[in-house]
């Protein structure tokens, strides 16, 4: 990645970050102008929604998610996992062949028809986030006879 020397701080991770989103964005027309996942049902916003995602947990802007961002992502999803699982997880993902997930393993992995434990696990966190919520106020009076 390359930055200008003039930056420093925050205006170099923000231009580290934009160029990152303007590669995940090319990977992202690739996949939507891809005759297999052309009737996968509102692609576009999944490609968004993995995006954020994997910006969120590629740690160190190498445009890939290693071991720490993986340990990071299961934690934050209220699973967290051993390393030995991590590694599992990630071989699972790439086939064995890399020790970190890149991102077009991540969406295929989430566009794909396998099921991959990592895909499982933020489905789950989508219908988690779609919990109703809890009532609110008083609960409702009830009588004797309506106790167990």
């Amino acid at each position: 990645m390359t930055c200008n020397n003039n930056t420093q701080g925050g205006k170099a991770y923000g231009l580290l970050k934009a160029q990152q989103e303007m590669r995940l964005d090319e990977v992202n027309k690739e996949f939507l102008a891809d005759e297999k996942y052309m009737d996968e049902e509102d692609i576009e916003e999944k490609l968004i929604l993995a995006k954020k995602k994997f910006m969120e947990f590629d740690l160190n802007d190498q445009g890939d998610i290693d071991m720490m961002g993986l340990k990071l992502m299961m934690e934050k999803l209220g699973v967290p996992k051993t390393h030995l699982e991590i590694k599992k997880m990630i071989a699972e993902v790439t086939g064995g062949t890399s020790e970190a997930i890149s991102y077009r393993d991540f969406i295929k992995m989430l566009l794909g028809k396998r099921s991959a434990i990592l895909k499982i696990i933020m489905m789950f966190e989508g219908k988690a986030n779609e919990a109703p919520l809890k009532p609110v106020g008083p609960p409702p009076k009830r009588d004797i006879r309506s106790l167990p």
